[in-house]
């Protein structure tokens, strides 16, 4: 049986990190291994054995591949110890990288990831209902010109991730133009053919920002979280014991299209109220014009008045589904991310958590409300973590849905 994870290993990710000494387990085992140097390095190779209970021949032919790939590098020895010190083992942060797409309907944001996690380089746009062409020459030109400063090679690029809402094309949000209906006819997995030719993998927003929160946030150390992703729309991504959930229909997490009735605002649902386009109308309404979300930082005490009645009202229609959320699904936490400036995310968070306060003495557990690690590139970073976790890393994979071309 495989050995307790390491201390030094977080728990949600140690108990994923079982290997197998079966034969022709190797492409698992190699996940496996990978993953613990990625998570607990730099580490010895006994480390490893003890952590995913494969054996100390296992472990060296694996290591030995890995070196010769590339993906890990010696990273200096374990002094102290008697006898021959232990070499220690780290990724090569130049061993391959991943490009990461969101669409959305107010920015494109494209960024290069390691196997670190690290963005080792992103591009932007603010543009309002961007359509497929202006989209995929925005990704080529982009892509181009980071791969033509030469830190990034293409042979390492082991895929393309992109990440979008559901439904782009059919959920009309507030100025949408009609030919933005365009969406719903694009076969993204050829939308990007222009660029060099890698696997194309498609997930969506809000499930993408909950897989990077999983892998390299905040998740790492609280493997049962719900994420809600606020951007033009508002999104949801839950994650059981390290493992994202995506429910009977793949649409789990759609806290957005909760219906709402309340005697301060219009909105029919949750969306219409708590989202960047609620604000922005919220803001507009009382003379504020705001283009993008960090004007929110500048305003005037007017503007801030007016900023602070929306997060209050926010965090009064969040309240019902949040404490629902932690009385149906019990997560550790409720990360918020997106694209609402940090300063508001954590005004937001500081109202609801004392609006679910006030109901203990009704709701057994309550699982408090953070700010998610990952924030604004959140979906963008995630979409990049698709491909890595196709191509080398163990477990969440299986669980995706995901279009390859």
């Amino acid at each position: 049986m495989p050995s307790d994870p390491s201390p030094s290993i977080p728990a949600a990710v140690g108990a994923s990190l079982s290997g197998t000494n079966l034969e022709r387990a190797g492409d698992h085992n190699q996940r496996v291994t990978l993953q613990a140097i990625r998570v607990g390095g730099p580490i010895t190779r006994a480390e490893l054995a003890e952590i995913t209970g494969l054996t100390a021949p296992a472990i060296a032919n694996i290591t030995k591949r890995l070196l010769t790939e590339g993906l890990i590098i010696e990273a200096g020895r374990l002094l102290g110890q008697r006898g021959q010190p232990a070499m220690k083992l780290a990724i090569n942060p130049d061993g391959c990288f991943s490009v990461g797409l969101n669409i959305d309907r107010d920015h494109i944001t494209l960024v290069v990831l390691d196997l670190l996690g690290q963005v080792r380089a992103r591009a932007a746009r603010q543009v309002d209902f961007a359509l497929p062409d202006e989209v995929a020459e925005f990704a080529r030109t982009e892509l181009s010109a980071i791969l033509a400063r030469g830190a990034i090679k293409a042979k390492r690029l082991v895929g393309l991730g992109v990440a979008l809402p559901d439904d782009l094309g059919r959920v009309h949000l507030p100025h949408q133009p009609d030919d933005y209906a365009i969406w719903d006819r694009t076969e993204i997995s050829t939308l990007f053919a222009g660029l060099p030719p890698l696997p194309v993998l498609v997930e969506n927003d809000a499930t993408a920002a909950a897989l990077g929160e999983a892998q390299f946030g905040l998740g790492l150390r609280h493997p049962s979280f719900f994420y809600l992703l606020v951007s033009r729309g508002l999104g949801g991504g839950l994650v059981l014991d390290g493992q994202y959930f995506r429910g009977a229909e793949g649409r789990s997490g759609e806290i957005g299209f909760l219906p709402v009735r309340h005697p301060g605002s219009p909105a029919r649902s949750l969306q219409d109220a708590v989202s960047l386009s609620a604000l922005f109308d919220h803001m507009a309404a009382r003379g504020y014009r705001v283009g993008q979300p960090d004007d929110l930082l500048s305003l005037d005490e007017g503007g801030r008045t007016a900023l602070a009645d929306w997060v209050g009202l926010a965090a009064e229609l969040l309240t019902g589904p949040m404490l629902s959320i932690s009385c149906l699904i019990n997560p550790q936490a409720v990360f918020v991310g997106g694209r609402l400036p940090g300063p508001v995310v954590d005004d937001l968070v500081a109202a609801t958590n004392a609006r679910m306060a006030a109901e203990r003495g009704q709701v057994p557990i309550l699982a408090p409300l953070r700010r998610a690690a990952m924030a604004a590139d959140a979906p963008a970073v995630g979409a990049a973590i698709l491909p890595f976790n196709q191509r080398l890393l163990p477990g969440r994979s299986v669980l995706m849905k995901t279009a390859e071309e």
